[in-house]
């Protein structure tokens, strides 16, 4: 328990209340404006009964009270927090750039930070520096909790390097350090001021739970032993040894196959019986197949996508109907019926070709200008993806109108009351325990908002970018529109759907053949969506663990600050130290992967541009009749949900079944099916039968599990991997079955259905 437990607010006590506010309860939820699939009215009662959330999952991993005199914006947690900001940025920039890779995620910062503030609190002097006490006492949830957030924000690379590296790259220009730091603030920080202004609608409800959130609150607690009502009563080993017996496990193991015997990552079984059957290996693979094989051993693919204890099962269910429709019935018929001459190709493949069947080669269609040669294009060949990428992109074209129609159906009610409800007005525990802190004023979001813009304008304007201001504001207006729905959609199923295709195909026709400015477009219209939802989950494990919100302002936005600078500054170091950087033959493994991809998408739908592909008479003009079928589907969902409310249909959500998938490529079936059959075992089986198991160890088991894995990978990479060039092993353990069996098949060869003799598809183009 924390030492300042004596002084622990009663105002979340777990008293029974009387009859009457029972009877209040059972008759009128106040949870949610909208038919909530994770509602369950019996579950919610006790939680309203007990002064707590009325959601299960939430009672098990976040307590019901708060103590406002535990320290949290201490000097401590400050110094330990611009630690992380600078350390674990700076590291994953620098191997971004390499592969093999590795990347230190939030949860090393949260695991790591633990013994750093103990070790800091028992051998720091208790002294004051101008004020500023060196050692406030133990070291407490709430500091531990601001580093983690702090560490969180900043901890993947900031997408707009990828442009700056990029410009250096494919399109040989270097503007100075001032256009590349306005650039990522920019594209960092309108992110975070509309995620604050979207407070009201995704963090204070109820309803939004960020799934995601319970599993870093459930380590929080587990490590600083806290006891709370919503753990249960069940008896057994405690937490605490339950996740220290779990994290071992997990960390020892994965050194089996994520390096001595990979085969079990990769445990495509029955193509090992047939190697060279195509057709087996292109349904049972995980490489290049379609994943029937159904099993792995290696977390690490299991979690890829998201955690699957922390995902609701209905939101499982249905990624799970989208991944057998979509990819074990549709995809096998257009690939067999040799639909976009898929059968010259792979059926699963992360790949683009050309009518060889060689990747396609984007630098023989570019002019000397960097733009379209379109003689070149004409002689060289058409653009064509696997089945399943082009399913990919229906997919994507099908969520996006498939949200705005599910939103307003479903959501206007939620939204409009949440654009009028305060927070002391919410009905959540949580929120009302948060009402007592000073809240953060909406203009100050609203300043960042407008000093971001200006230093985008100025971005656009000062250097030649070829991008028009309507486009920057129209990107804006796009992530604007979509940030509620699509937050609420992830809030609720732990799935987020995806701009970074509508952005593509909407620059790729409004401004042809400019790809610096197709990037610039996608990184405002996609990350400013995406950063606003991040902060805003990062808002609402604040507001679970009761961390005051101006704290959590100012940590916010310096670590983005810090965090986006110091990636910058190691990338520019890189670019001037490491010779022959992002070549292909670069005798270090800096061969810049992320950026060769980011700038093949650049010519492929800057300069090649989407007309050539999906427009009406092109090759993939037909996956615009999935904007027509994303529309219309939740919309038949809505009309049978009228006629029979508590049916079924209550938990079929279609963007999610459209989006579930969107991480096809580069993800494979290996990350889905596996993922699901663990879903249903442990948020549908045990939840239903062991519900006090669950309760007590669910998210903590998760949160073993991802700590195990993070800490293995790290070790691996720079024990095993990283040093001497990768060639620890390279004559044993790398050469040895287990470690080659998966690769020596059709499927880990990526072979198609047809042998090609010549060129392929049409004659012209």
């Amino acid at each position: 328990m924390s030492a300042y437990a004596g002084h622990s607010s009663t105002t979340g006590s777990i008293e029974k209340v009387d009859s009457e506010k029972a009877a209040l309860a059972v008759g009128a939820l106040p949870l949610a404006d909208f038919d909530d699939p994770n509602i369950n009215k019996e579950e919610a009662i006790t939680g309203i009964l007990e002064d707590d959330s009325p959601y299960p999952e939430v009672r098990s991993a976040v307590s019901n009270t708060d103590d406002m005199s535990i320290p949290v914006s201490t000097f401590r947690a400050w110094v330990m927090g611009f630690f992380w900001v600078i350390i674990i940025p700076g590291l994953n920039q620098f191997f971004y750039f390499r592969y093999p890779s590795v990347n230190l995620t939030g949860m090393v910062a949260q695991l790591l930070s633990f013994p750093m503030g103990r070790l800091w609190a028992a051998v720091m002097p208790n002294i004051s520096v101008f004020g500023v006490h060196l050692n406030p006492g133990p070291f407490t949830i709430k500091e531990h909790v601001l580093i983690t957030i702090m560490a969180t924000v900043g901890w993947q690379s900031a997408y707009a390097t990828d442009i700056v590296a990029v410009q250096r790259v494919f399109y040989h220009q270097t503007f100075n350090f001032s256009y590349q730091w306005m650039l990522v603030m920019s594209t960092q920080l309108i992110g975070f001021s509309l995620g604050g202004v979207m407070r009201r609608f995704l963090v204070l409800p109820p309803s939004m739970i960020w799934p995601t959130n319970l599993v870093n609150c459930a380590l929080f607690n587990t490590l600083h032993a806290q006891s709370y009502a919503g753990m249960g009563n069940r008896g057994g080993i405690s937490r605490e040894r339950f996740f220290l017996y779990v994290f071992c496990g997990g960390c020892a193991w994965y050194f089996v196959p994520g390096y001595l015997f990979q085969a079990l990552s990769w445990f495509t079984w029955v193509c090992w019986i047939a190697p060279d059957n195509v057709v087996v290996n292109q349904l049972f693979g995980y490489e290049s197949g379609l994943g029937m094989s159904l099993i792995t051993f290696d977390w690490s693919q299991i979690t890829y996508v998201v955690n699957p204890l922390a995902t609701p099962w209905w939101s499982e269910a249905n990624v799970l109907v989208g991944f057998v429709f979509f990819f074990w019935i549709l995809t096998p018929l257009l690939y067999y019926t040799n639909t976009w001459y898929s059968k010259f190709l792979p059926i699963m493949s992360r790949t683009s070709y050309d009518n060889t069947g060689a990747a396609y080669n984007v630098t023989a269609i570019l002019g000397t200008d960097g733009t379209l040669n379109a003689t070149a294009y004409e002689e060289y060949s058409p653009l064509f993806l696997s089945t399943t990428f082009a399913v990919s992109y229906g997919l994507s074209f099908a969520s996006i109108t498939a949200t705005i129609t599910h939103a307003v159906l479903f959501f206007r009610k939620q939204i409009w009351a949440q654009s009028r409800r305060s927070i002391d007005e919410q009905p959540d525990i949580h929120a009302r325990l948060m009402a007592r802190y000073r809240q953060v004023p909406e203009w100050w979001y609203l300043v960042v908002f407008v000093v971001m813009f200006v230093f985008g304008i100025i971005v656009i304007e000062v250097w030649p970018t070829e991008f028009p201001v309507w486009g920057f504001v129209l990107a804006l207006i796009i992530a604007f529109f979509y940030i509620i729905p699509i937050g609420m959609i992830q809030a609720i199923t732990n799935q987020q759907v995806g701009l970074n295709v509508i952005t593509e195909l909407v620059v790729g026709y409004a401004i042809p053949g400019r790809p610096l400015a197709m990037m610039l477009f996608k990184t405002w219209g996609y990350i400013t969506m995406a950063q606003a939802l991040q902060f805003a989950q990062d808002f609402k494990l604040g507001h679970y663990m009761k961390i005051p919100p101006r704290t959590m302002f100012f940590a916010q936005v310096s670590a983005a600050v810090i965090a986006g600078t110091v990636q910058l500054a190691v990338q520019a170091w890189m670019f001037t130290n490491i010779v022959d950087i992002c070549s292909t033959t670069q005798r270090d493994g800096f061969i810049c992967p992320n950026t060769q991809v980011f700038g093949t998408a650049s010519i492929i739908w800057g300069v090649i541009g989407p007309q050539r592909q999906f427009s009406p008479g092109q090759m993939y003009g037909g996956l615009l009749w999935f904007f027509l079928i994303g529309a219309l589907c939740p919309f038949t969902a809505w009309l049978i949900s009228l006629k029979w409310p508590n049916s079924i249909i209550r938990y079929i959500n279609f963007p999610v079944i459209f989006t579930g998938t969107s991480g096809i490529p580069p993800a494979t079936a290996v990350n889905y099916v596996p993922w699901a059959i663990v879903g249903f075992i442990f948020q549908y089986v045990i939840r239903r039968r062991h519900f006090s198991w669950w309760t007590k160890y669910n998210y903590v088991l998760a949160a073993a599990l991802d700590s195990g894995l993070a800490i293995s990978i790290v070790l691996i990479f720079f024990c095993l991997q990283y040093p001497m060039n990768g060639t620890i092993g390279a004559n044993t353990v790398a050469k040895w079955w287990g470690n080659n069996v998966f690769l020596d098949t059709a499927d880990g060869k990526s072979m198609s259905y047809y042998t090609i003799n010549g060129t392929f598809g049409p004659s012209t183009w």
